[in-house]
């Protein structure tokens, strides 16, 4: 294993999510340590695990990201633009994702509630879409760009899992994103307050989000690696991530109590599905074109 950095990613990543693991999670998860979404005030103004949590990963991926885009000869100017107006359409896109298929809730309350986003509400399907957007938007607009549109959804799609990764504890936080009740050894403790409505005399939950934030380390230790060292066509990584992740998004997805419907159908299990067939898709077409170009 000749990456560097990669061995140093490995090393840190699975230390601290073991750490937190062993050291934080059993007395949460027993209901003996009871947490605070609040990390400091100043006056009106609140530090909360969740900002701080996102904020990490979107600074650690950045940073990722960067050395990658040197080893693929694209500018830190460029990547640095792109990456602004990247987390601009995500936030706006998890945020309008998560009120439009929640409408029913956010239409009785005032309009002003629509941004405030830390009062939770982010979705992470409509921060994808938002990426999307914004990384076609940029290589479209921009002239003289040192990447192209399939360059710029690879550089993004494998750091994104570990952003997401870390997102997720800021759901830990936040007593949200649980699943059903369990009596499983790994169970979780959930304060009344944030019990979801009908689940209100179960004390212990599916922890979803620590499934979901081992899934994501899983997927970017393997698609940072592969990214670096084995990528063999444009378009691959992103390729592979929406496979990776929507196929465990989906499953876990079946466990959570708080998903978004449409039609009595849990939105994520079939925006999972779209993007995995969409993600298969486009792996066969392209690699069939790399071949083809030689």
């Amino acid at each position: 294993m000749k990456d560097r950095l990669f061995k140093k990613v490995f090393i840190i990543s699975i230390s601290i999510y073991l750490l937190a693991v062993i050291f934080l999670l059993p007395g949460v998860f027993s209901g003996k340590i009871l947490l605070n979404q609040v990390i400091l005030n100043f006056g009106s103004l609140q530090i909360r695990w969740y900002g701080l949590l996102i904020a990490t990963g979107v600074f650690l991926s950045f940073y990722l990201a960067n050395d990658t885009a040197k080893k693929w000869n694209i500018s830190e100017d460029d990547l640095s633009n792109a990456v602004m107006i990247g987390i601009i359409f995500s936030i706006i896109g998890a945020r309008a994702y998560y009120v439009t298929f929640n409408w029913d809730y956010y239409s009785k309350l005032p309009f002003s509630e629509v941004f405030k986003t830390w009062h939770g509400g982010m979705a992470i399907h409509g921060g994808i879409l938002g990426a999307l957007i914004a990384v076609y938007l940029y290589t479209k607009i921009k002239k003289n760009i040192t990447f192209n549109f399939l360059q710029g959804l690879d550089l993004m799609a494998h750091v994104l899992p570990l952003g997401q990764a870390i997102g997720r504890w800021g759901n830990f936080f936040n007593y949200e994103a649980y699943g059903s009740p369990t009596n499983l050894p790994w169970k979780m403790y959930i304060p009344p307050q944030f019990r979801m409505p009908g689940y209100e005399s179960y004390e212990y939950f599916h922890p979803t989000f620590l499934y979901e934030s081992t899934w994501d380390l899983l997927i970017f230790l393997f698609l940072f690696y592969y990214a670096r060292n084995k990528k063999r066509f444009d378009g691959e990584i992103i390729s592979l991530y929406l496979i990776l992740y929507s196929a465990g998004r989906g499953v876990i997805e079946l466990l959570r109590t708080d998903s978004l419907m449409f039609l009595n159908m849990k939105v994520a299990v079939l925006i999972s599905i779209l993007f995995i067939i969409i993600g298969i898709s486009l792996y066969i077409i392209l690699s069939k074109k790399a071949k083809q170009e030689g």
